[in-house]
């Protein structure tokens, strides 16, 4: 969501740039679009042959809540991104209902106009507001199976939330065995930082080798998992097969981690 466009990508001139939010731009570059905050920085992409697919590898690796939480009933977003997240979601697991929180317009329009995100209906919610007043709304509390956090601004220097508190309203939405995958990008001290926050909140917190710049994904848990990677191998080849997701990397990355944290 935060590699340096290529100077080779041509601007579209298109903008979705309602006042007191930084604008929404894109651009495209073989076959693939990508949203924009005004800046170079991409917060998103999607393959216009494949609109429906999650594009970027970091992004992917998001869903790596599929190992501990096969069929969950309630997904939220927060950070709409291009929507590819919650798409991918809303499309390909029929029997979840889907959330989405993002506080810029401009993102909101542009995803539906441009990236083929669907209209709110019975599964599919987007809501325009500030994810911290989300987490902290004692109404979302215990009702989230899968949290995926994914905030920057347009400068993309790092989470724009990531204290502890943060972090324990995130916790608080989880139900029993919910699990919280969220990106970690940005300057070096951010990773650290937001690493401890988790700690202190959550019962047992991953972190998975970067997979292209810089961008670090951690899964994290309400309720510490047993891992059995036979078992966890055995779902990747699920999750590959029903979804065509990466899912045998997570499972390398997860046994790496916990090889070197022993």
């Amino acid at each position: 969501m935060k590699p340096a466009a290529s100077p080779t990508i041509a601007a579209t001139g298109l903008r979705f740039d309602q006042p007191g939010h930084p604008p929404a731009t894109i651009t495209e570059f073989q076959g693939v679009r990508s949203l924009h905050l005004g800046t170079s920085w991409v917060q998103g992409a999607m393959r216009l042959a494949r609109p429906d697919a999650i594009e970027l590898e970091y992004v992917q690796m998001m869903m790596m809540w599929l190992l501990f939480v096969p069929r969950p009933r309630h997904v939220v977003q927060l950070g709409l991104g291009s929507a590819a997240l919650t798409k991918f979601c809303y499309r390909r697991l029929p029997d979840t209902r889907v959330t989405a929180v993002e506080l810029n317009p401009n993102v909101i329009a542009i995803c539906r106009s441009l990236f083929g995100l669907p209209d709110d209906d019975a599964r599919l919610q987007v809501r325009e507001m500030d994810a911290l007043d989300f987490v902290l709304d004692p109404a979302n509390h215990g009702t989230v199976d899968a949290l995926q956090v994914d905030l920057y601004d347009e400068e993309a220097r790092g989470p724009v939330l990531d204290t502890p508190e943060f972090y324990q309203a995130c916790y608080d939405c989880l139900g029993e065995d919910g699990v919280m995958t969220t990106n970690v990008f940005g300057e070096f001290s951010n990773y650290d930082k937001n690493l401890l926050a988790m700690e202190q909140v959550f019962d047992a917190v991953v972190w998975l080798p970067e997979v292209h710049d810089a961008n670090i994904v951690v899964i994290a848990f309400k309720r510490a998992p047993v891992l059995d990677f036979s078992v966890l191998y055995e779902r990747a080849g699920a999750i590959k097969k029903e979804w065509n997701l990466p899912a045998k990397s997570w499972v390398n990355g997860l046994k790496a981690w916990m090889r070197d944290h022993q």
